[in-house]
C-alpha cells in the first residue's frame, strides 16, 4: 500500500524564515540544524523492547517540546538507519521539522542522498526530493481517523507509530531477500567433472535461473560463463569440504565446482540453488522486494519465460528499468501489478512474445494505442485502475481470451469487446454501470460469462426481442436492481443476483441449473418453461408466501433453500420429491409438514423457527437417508418413532431439538437413532434422562442438555466412549457426572447448576481441555482437586467476589455474565473485557473482541484497551472513545500488521457536561461485533456492522480506493470487514476508526447484550432479548445465547455478554433529610444522640482490605493519627458535604470528596503478634506478621424511616458509638479483587446480618494462580472490625491478613481451652452489657480512630 494522499492534516507551518528563527538553537546530544535552520536533528541510540521490534519512545528536551507547541504545523520524524531491519540496535535520529519541510532539506541536513518510506513493515519506497515527510505522517494519521491537529502532532512524536509508518536514511534489506535476488562472491572454482582443470579464484553469481562465472577474477564485465540451472542439480562434494557441484540439464550438461570458506555460506548457496533447479519453467519471482530496477545479472538468464515483479516500485526508464525488459527474448508472462506506475509503460508493447500481462492496481487512467501491437497476448489484466474506456486498437488482439476490467470506472460496456471474438469472459465487477445493456451483450455473441458484481445497476434494458444464446453465467450480486427480466437469455445456466432489491424475477428455464437470489424482496419468481436441469435453488431472506409451482415440478432439484420467508405451508410435492436431498425451510410460519407416503432420498432437513407442534409420523420411516435434522425453536411436544419393530434403519447423525416443549417422554424415541453423533435438547422441559436409554447411544460425540430441570446426568454416560463434548449448564444438577473416565472427553460445561462436590479419579484424561464450573454457588473444591485440574487448559471456577466500595455500589446498578464457546474449531479466537467497577467512580466498561482466525489480537486488546480508555478519558471528553480505538490500533505493534480483530466497547458513566444527570452509555465498534440495548423489552441497536455485505457506504469507499473485492466478498481475499483494529497492511481499505453512539440510560433499560459475528448471524436482536429477558442470572443468560446459536447451526467461535441493568430510583444511596453522619473531624456539636452502626440497617459501610491475590502488600503506612485534638473537636467542626449516590450526584457547585467519609488504617504486626504501639500481643491469637491496609468507606442506602435523633452530648473523636439494633450501618468486609471482573453480591442489594457477632465476618478465600477461588477453613473466618476494636486511646486498627493455605492462626494446644473460655466470657459480658443499656440513651463506645 502506498502512503496516504493529501488529507486534512494540519497545515499551519511558519514561513521558512520564521521556522529558522523559531527552531530551538544549540543542538543537544549530537543534533545539528539544517542549512536553512528549519529542521533540527537529534541523534538518539534507542534500545528496542524485547517483545517487538518497535522502539521505545525517545525523549527530547524541553526546548524542543516548547518549539513544537508553538505551532501544530511542526513535528518530529524518526529516521532509522538502513541496518535497523537486521540488527538489534539502530542509529535513530529524531528530526524536528514542519509540514512544509521537503525531503531534500532533511537529506541535506543529514548529509544523505535519499530518504525512504516504509509502510506497515512491508515495502520500502524511495521518496522524491519534493515530498514532505511530516505531511505524509499527518495525512496518514488523518486517514486513520485522528482529527485534532495537536493530537496528531503528539501521535507523530510517538515511536510506536514506526510499526505503521517509518522512515529510513538507507534502504533496508534482509539477508534472505538479498539471497533470493542475487548471490555473489569470489570463490575457488573448477570446471568439469574430472580433475583436469585446476582450481582458480573467480567471481561467482547466482541470479535468476543461472549460475554466472567470470572468466577472470573480479571481472563484472566481459566474458561470462553462463550455466542454466533449471532442471539441473546441485550436490555437495564429499571429497572437499564446503564445496558444491552445479550441473546443468540436458545431454550437453556442464558442471562447475565452487568451494566456499564457511559452512554457513555453503548452506546459503545450496538452499537458493536447490530452489532454482527444482523449477520446471523459466520462472523468476521477485515480488515484494521493493525493487526499483531489475538486477543487471538477471539479463544473463535468457531462458526466463515468467517474470513476477508484483509489489515493487519499478521505474519506467533507466538501467534495469521497465525499458530493459525487452532484453528477455523468451518472456511470455509478466506481472507488474501494484507498482504505482501511474502510466502504462509503452516500452512493454515492444515485447512481442508476451502472452500474459498483469498491470493491475497501478493507478492507470488510460491505455495507449500501442497496446494493439501485443498480438500474441491472451490474458490482459487491468483490474483496480481508473480506466473509463479502451482504445480501438485493442480490437486487433484476436488471441485475447481473458480481459480483466474489474474495479475501474467504466460506465458502460466497452464497445471494443465486440471485436475480441475469442474473449469468453467479461469481468467488469466494481465499476459504475447503472444499466444492464442486454442489447450490447447480444452483439457480443462470443461472451459466455459476465461478472457485473458491485456496480450501480438499477435496471436491465432490452432494445429488441432478439434472444441471447451465448451467455451461460451471470453474476449481478450487490447491485440496486428492483426487477429483473432475463428471459431472453435462453442459454443461461447459472445466475447470482443476491443482495439486490428485487421484487420480481423472470428467467428462462431451458438451460437453468442453479439460481441464487438470496437477500432480496422477492414476492414472485417466474421461470418458464419448467427448468428440467435445475439442481440448486436458493431463495432465502425474501418475502415469498409460497414455494413456486415450477420448483415443485423440477425433476432434478437437489437443494432448495427458502428459509427466512413467509411460508405458511409446504407443498407435498416438494417433500416427496425423488431428487431433493437438502431442504431448508427454517424461519417461516409453517405449522405442519405434509405426510410422507413414499420413501424419499432427503438427507438434510432444516425446520427451525417455525410453529410446528409435531413432525410427520412417518418422517424417520420414509426418509431413511436423513442424516441432519434441525427442528429447534418450534413448539414440539413429541417426536415420531424411528422404528416399527425391534430394528431401526435410521442413519440420523445430527439432531437439534433445542428450544421446544419436549418432556421426558421423548427420550425413548431417541433410542431408535443409534447412529446419533450430535444431540441437542437444550431449553426443553426434561427432568430426567433414563440411564438405560443413554447407554444405547454409543456413537454420541456431543450432547447438549442445558436449560432443562435435570437433577443428574445418568451414570451410563460412561458408555458413550466417543463423547468429547458435554454441555449441561443451567440445570439443577447436584452430583458431578461420571465423565472424567471417558477417553475422548474435551469440553465439559456444568455451569449454573447446584454442584457441591466433585469425585474425580486420580488421573484425568489427557484430552480434557476445558471444564466450566462457574455459577455453582455451593461448590467447594479442595486443593487436591485443584492440583489434579491444574493441567486443564481452561478451568473456569467462580472467584470469590471482593468488591471495593465503588464496585459494591456499582453492582447495584449493573451485573454481567460472559460466555465464550469454541464450537467446532480447535481454538477460541474471542475475548471479552468486563469491568463492573472502572476507574475511581461508579463506572463500567464492557467489550468483546473477535479475531476470526487469530487469537493473539483479541487477547492483546482484552489486556490493554481498558487502560487506553482510562488515559483517553482524562485527556478528552468528546473524542475519548475514537482515540481509544486509534491508540489501541497503534499499540498492537507488529502483531497488528498482518492480523486484525473486530471490537465493541461499551462505557457507562455520568454525563460530564451534566454531572447531576443519570448514567450515559457510550458504545464504539469496528468490524462485526455488536451491542444491543434492551429498552422496554425491545432491541435498540447501538453499533454498526462494518462489512461489505451489510454497509453499502463502506463498500463504496473501498471500491473508490481500488481494493480488489473477491467473489466471496472479502477485501483482497482477506476479510469481509472494512473497519478493524489491526490489518495495517490493508490500509487505507481497512480503517480503525469506530462507529460511536451515546445514549442516556433510563429506568426502562433492562439489558445490554454484546456479541460477535457468529452470535448475531444466528440470533435476531428480538429473539436474543426475549430469550434472556426473564433470566435473573446474567451468566446463565449469556450461556443460553451461545447455546441457542450453536443449536441453530453455528459451528464457529461464539461469544456473548449479558449486562443486567438496574437503573432506577430504588437504587438511590443519597442521605435522607435529617440523617447526618459524622464529618472528618468529629461529630456535630448540636447533636444529642448518635445512632450506632447496626447489622439491620440499610446503610452500608464497606471495609476493603487492599490485599493481593497471593500475598500481602509490602509497606503499609498509617493515615490515622494516634493523637486527637479534643479542643478542636469540641469547637468549630469542619462542615461535611451531603453524601450523594450515583443516581443523584452532587451538583457542580459542590464537588464530592471521598476524604470526609474515608479513612485508611494499617497494621504492621511482628512475628510475635505485637502491634507497633502494643506492648503485649493480641490475647489468645498468634499471627504470621502480615501487613494489612484497610480502607473504610461509608455509603448510604436510601431507606424508610431512617432518621437519627440529635445526640445528648458531645463526644470526642475517641468516643465510641454504642450499637443500635434498629438503625445504623451494615458492615461488610470484602477483599479487593485483582481480577478485571465484577460479581454481583446479594449482600449489597439486601440487608444482611452478621452471624454470631456483629464484629465477625467471613474472610474470603485465596485466589489461586489459575483464577479459581478456594474458601479458607472456618478457623480463619475471623476479622476484627471497628465496632469491636481494642478499647484504648492509642494504636492502630488491626485486622488479620489474607493468608496462604499453609498459614493459619495458631493457638498453642496448651492455651486452646483458655482462649475458648476467654472468648465465651467476652461474649457473655457483651450480652449482659447490652441488656443493661437503655435503648433511648446510648452509652459511648471507644474506637481507635475517628470515623
Amino acid at each position: 500500500m502506498g502512503e496516504a494522499g493529501p488529507g486534512p492534516g494540519p497545515r499551519a507551518p511558519p514561513e521558512p524564515e520564521e521556522a529558522a528563527a523559531a527552531a530551538p538553537g544549540g543542538a543537544r546530544g549530537g543534533g545539528r540544524a539544517g542549512p536553512r535552520g528549519g529542521i533540527r536533528v537529534l541523534k538518539r541510540n534507542v534500545k528496542r523492547n524485547g517483545s517487538r521490534s518497535c522502539l521505545n519512545r525517545s525523549r527530547f528536551g524541553s526546548r524542543e517540546r516548547d518549539w513544537l507547541r508553538e505551532d501544530v504545523g511542526r513535528g518530529c520524524v524518526y529516521v532509522y538507519g538502513g541496518d535497523s531491519a537486521v540488527t538489534a540496535s539502530s542509529d535513530l535520529r529524531l528530526v524536528l521539522c514542519t509540514v512544509d519541510t521537503p525531503v531534500s532539506e532533511i537529506c541535506d541536513g543529514e548529509e544523505r542522498e535519499n530518504l525512504f518510506l516504509q509502510l506497515h513493515g512491508d515495502l520500502v519506497r524511495r521518496l522524491e526530493p519534493t515530498e514532505k515527510p511530516l505531511q505524509i505522517v499527518y495525512d496518514y494519521l488523518a486517514g486513520l481517523g485522528f482529527e485534532d491537529p495537536a493530537r496528531m502532532q503528539e501521535e507523530a512524536a510517538n515511536s510506536d507509530l514506526s510499526c505503521m509508518i517509518r522512515f529510513y536514511s538507507e534502504k533496508p534489506y534482509q539477508v534472505e531477500q538479498l539471497d533470493r535476488i542475487l548471490l555473489s562472491g569470489i570463490y575457488n572454482v573448477r570446471k568439469g567433472k574430472t580433475q583436469l582443470h585446476k582450481w582458480a579464484e573467480r567471481l561467482v553469481i547466482l541470479c535468476g535461473t543461472c549460475l554466472i562465472v567470470s572468466s577472470v577474477k573480479d571481472s563484472h564485465t566481459g566474458k561470462m560463463h553462463i550455466l542454466p540451472l533449471i532442471g539441473g542439480k546441485v550436490e555437495e562434494m564429499k571429497r572437499r569440504q564446503y564445496t558444491l557441484a552445479f550441473t546443468s540439464a540436458g545431454a550437453q550438461a556442464q558442471t562447475y565446482h565452487v568451494s566456499f570458506e564457511t559452512l554457513a555460506e555453503c548452506q546459503r548457496w545450496h538452499r537458493q540453488a536447490s530452489t532454482v533447479v527444482s523449477l520446471r519453467l523459466g520462472m523468476v519471482d521477485l515480488s515484494c522486494y521493493s525493487l526499483e530496477e531489475v538486477p543487471e545479472h538477471l539479463f544473463y538468464s535468457q531462458d526466463i519465460t515468467y517474470l513476477n515483479l508484483r509489489h515493487n516500485f519499478m521505474r519506467p526508464s533507466g538501467a534495469g528499468s521497465l525499458d530493459s525488459l525487452c532484453r528477455f527474448s523468451q518472456l511470455k508472462s509478466l506481472n507488474l501489478s501494484h507498482n504505482k506506475l501511474g502510466e502504462f509503460p509503452v516500452s512493454l508493447c515492444e515485447i512481442s512474445t508476451l502472452t500474459e500481462l498483469n498491470i493491475s492496481c497501478n493507478g492507470l487512467h488510460h491505455l495507449p494505442s500501442q497496446t494493439g501491437k501485443l498480438l500474441n497476448l491472451q490474458t490482459f489484466l487491468l483490474d483496480g485502475n481508473f480506466l473509463t474506456s479502451l482504445p480501438e486498437e485493442l480490437g486487433s488482439l484476436q488471441q485475447l481470451s481473458c480481459l480483466g476490467l474489474s474495479f475501474n470506472n467504466f460506465c458502460k460496456l466497452p464497445a471494443v469487446c465486440e471485436k475480441l471474438i475469442v474473449l469468453d469472459k467479461l469481468a467488469l465487477a466494481g465499476n459504475l454501470l447503472e444499466t444492464l445493456d442486454l442489447a450490447a451483450l447480444n452483439r457480443m455473441s462470443h461472451i459466455k460469462s459476465v461478472d457485473l458484481r458491485l456496480n450501480n445497476l438499477k435496471r436491465a434494458a432490452v432494445d429488441s426481442l432478439e434472444g441471447n444464446t451465448s451467455v451461460i453465467y451471470m453474476d449481478l450480486r450487490d447491485n440496486q436492481l428492483t426487477d429483473l427480466d432475463l428471459s431472453s437469455l435462453s442459454s443461461l445456466e447459472q445466475l447470482h443476483c443476491e443482495r439486490n432489491k428485487l421484487k420480481e424475477l423472470t428467467l428462462s428455464g431451458f438451460s437453468l441449473r442453479a439460481l441464487y437470489a438470496n437477500s432480496n424482496c422477492l414476492t414472485a419468481v417466474s421461470v418458464y418453461p419448467v427448468p428440467g436441469q435445475l439442481t440448486c435453488l436458493e431463495l432465502s431472506r425474501n418475502q415469498l408466501r409460497c414455494v413456486p409451482d415450477w420448483a415443485c415440478e423440477a425433476k432434478k432439484l437437489e437443494v432448495l433453500d427458502v428459509s427466512y420467508n413467509l411460508l405458511v405451508e409446504l407443498p407435498s410435492r416438494i417433500l416427496s420429491s425423488l431428487s431433493l436431498r437438502k431442504l431448508m425451510v427454517g424461519h417461516n410460519h409453517l405449522q405442519t409438514l405434509p405426510p410422507l407416503l413414499e420413501h424419499i432420498p432427503l438427507e438434510v432437513l432444516d425446520l427451525q423457527h417455525n410453529l410446528m407442534t409435531k413432525l410427520p409420523e412417518t418422517l424417520f420411516l420414509k426418509a431413511l437417508n436423513l442424516r441432519y435434522l434441525n427442528a429447534s425453536a418450534n413448539s414440539l411436544e413429541s417426536l415420531p418413532s424411528a422404528c416399527t419393530g425391534e430394528e431401526s434403519l435410521s442413519v440420523l447423525q445430527l439432531l437439534y431439538l433445542t428450544n421446544n416443549n419436549l418432556t421426558d417422554q421423548c427420550i425413548p424415541v431417541l433410542v431408535g437413532h443409534l447412529n446419533l453423533r450430535i444431540l441437542h435438547l437444550a431449553n426443553n422441559h426434561l427432568q430426567t434422562f433414563p440411564a438405560s436409554k443413554l447407554s444405547k447411544l454409543e456413537h454420541l460425540e456431543e450432547l447438549n442438555l442445558s436449560g432443562n430441570k435435570l437433577k443428574t446426568i445418568p451414570t451410563t454416560v460412561a458408555n458413550c466412549k466417543l463423547l468429547h463434548t458435554l454441555i449441561a449448564h443451567s440445570n439443577e444438577i447436584s452430583i458431578f457426572p461420571e465423565i472424567l473416565h471417558l477417553p475422548h472427553i474435551q469440553f465439559v460445561d456444568l455451569s449454573c447448576n447446584e454442584l457441591t462436590e466433585i469425585l474425580i479419579p486420580e488421573a484425568l484424561p489427557g484430552t480434557l481441555q476445558e471444564l466450566d464450573l462457574t455459577g455453582n454457588t455451593n461448590l467447594v473444591l479442595e486443593h487436591k482437586t485443584l492440583d489434579i485440574f491444574s493441567h486443564i487448559t481452561a478451568l473456569k471456577i467462580d472467584a470469590k467476589p471482593s468488591l471495593t466500595a465503588d464496585s459494591a455500589l456499582a453492582s447495584t446498578f449493573w451485573s454481567h455474565g460472559v460466555a465464550e464457546m469454541a464450537g467446532q474449531r480447535n481454538k477460541l479466537c474471542v475475548s471479552s473485557l468486563a469491568l463492573g467497577s472502572f476507574a475511581e467512580g461508579v463506572e463500567a466498561v464492557y467489550g468483546m473482541f473477535d479475531g476470526d482466525k487469530n487469537e493473539e489480537l483479541p487477547r492483546l486488546l482484552q489486556c490493554t484497551m481498558a487502560d487506553v480508555l482510562l488515559e483517553e478519558v482524562q485527556q478528552s471528553d468528546t473524542m475519548f472513545m475514537c482515540n481509544t480505538f486509534l491508540v489501541s490500533h497503534r499499540k498492537l505493534g507488529m502483531a497488528g500488521q498482518k492480523l486484525g480483530s473486530s471490537a465493541v466497547l461499551c462505557y457507562i458513566r455520568h454525563d460530564v457536561a451534566d454531572p447531576a444527570s443519570n448514567f450515559s452509555l457510550t458504545v464504539a465498534n469496528v468490524g462485526t461485533c455488536q451491542a444491543v440495548l434492551c429498552r422496554s423489552g425491545k432491541p435498540l441497536l447501538l453499533s454498526k456492522v462494518f462489512s461489505l455485505e451489510r454497509c453499502s457506504e463502506e463498500a463504496k469507499r473501498v471500491k473508490e480506493q481500488k481494493a480488489i473485492i473477491t467473489e466471496d466478498n472479502k477485501v483482497n481475499g482477506v476479510t469481509c470487514c472494512t473497519r478493524m483494529l489491526g490489518c495495517t497492511y490493508l490500509h487505507p481499505w481497512i480503517l480503525p476508526k469506530p462507529h460511536i453512539s451515546s445514549i442516556p440510560l433510563t429506568v426502562q433499560d433492562e439489558l445490554l447484550l454484546l456479541g460477535n459475528k457468529a452470535l448475531w448471524e444466528y440470533l435476531s436482536y428480538t429473539e436474543a432479548i426475549s430469550a434472556v429477558r426473564h433470566l435473573h442470572d446474567p451468566l446463565a443468560a449469556a450461556k443460553k445465547l451461545c447455546t441457542l446459536a450453536q443449536s441453530y447451526g453455528c459451528q464457529d467461535n461464539v461469544g456473548a455478554m449479558v449486562v443486567c441493568l438496574n437503573i432506577s430510583e430504588d437504587n438511590c444511596t443519597c442521605e435522607m433529610h435529617g440523617l447526618t453522619l459524622p464529618g472528618p473531624g468529629g461529630f456535630s456539636s448540636t447533636t444529642t444522640k448518635l445512632a450506632t452502626p447496626s447489622s439491620s440497617s440499610g446503610i452500608a459501610s464497606e471495609f476493603n482490605s487492599e490485599l493481593s491475590a497471593s500475598e500481602v502488600s509490602s509497606e503499609v503506612g498509617s493515615t490515622a493519627s494516634d493523637e486527637h485534638n479534643g479542643a478542636g473537636l469540641e469547637g468549630s467542626l469542619l462542615p461535611r458535604q451531603e453524601r450523594r449516590c450515583s443516581l443523584h450526584p452532587v451538583p457542580p457547585s459542590g464537588i464530592f470528596q471521598r476524604q470526609p467519609s474515608c479513612a485508611t488504617f494499617s497494621s504492621n504486626q511482628s512475628d510475635n503478634g505485637l502491634d507497633s504501639d502494643d506492648e503485649q500481643p493480641v490475647e489468645g491469637v498468634m499471627t504470621n506478621g502480615s501487613k494489612v491496609e484497610v480502607e473504610v468507606d461509608i455509603h448510604c442506602c436510601k431507606g424508610k424511616g431512617l432518621e437519627f435523633e440529635p445526640p445528648a452530648a458531645e463526644y470526642s473523636s475517641s468516643a465510641a458509638v454504642p450499637e443500635d439494633d434498629s438503625d445504623g450501618l451494615v458492615l461488610m468486609i470484602q477483599r479487593q479483587n485483582s481480577v478485571n471482573s465484577n460479581t454481583v453480591q446479594a449482600g449489597v442489594k439486601e440487608k444482611c446480618e452478621l452471624q454470631k457477632s456483629s464484629s465477625t465476618c467471613c474472610l474470603y478465600g485465596k485466589k489461586l494462580s489459575n483464577g479459581s477461588i478456594v474458601p479458607l477453613e472456618e478457623s480463619l473466618n475471623l476479622i476484627e472490625v471497628a465496632t469491636e476494636a481494642p478499647k484504648k486511646k492509642t494504636g492502630y486498627f488491626a485486622a488479620p491478613s489474607q493468608m496462604e493455605p499453609e498459614d493459619q492462626f495458631v493457638v498453642p494446644p496448651d492455651l486452646e481451652e483458655e482462649v475458648k473460655e476467654q472468648m465465651k466470657q467476652h461474649q457473655e459480658n457483651g450480652t449482659d452489657q447490652r441488656q443493661k443499656e437503655d435503648p433511648a440513651v446510648a452509652l459511648p463506645e471507644e474506637f481507635d480512630t475517628a470515623l
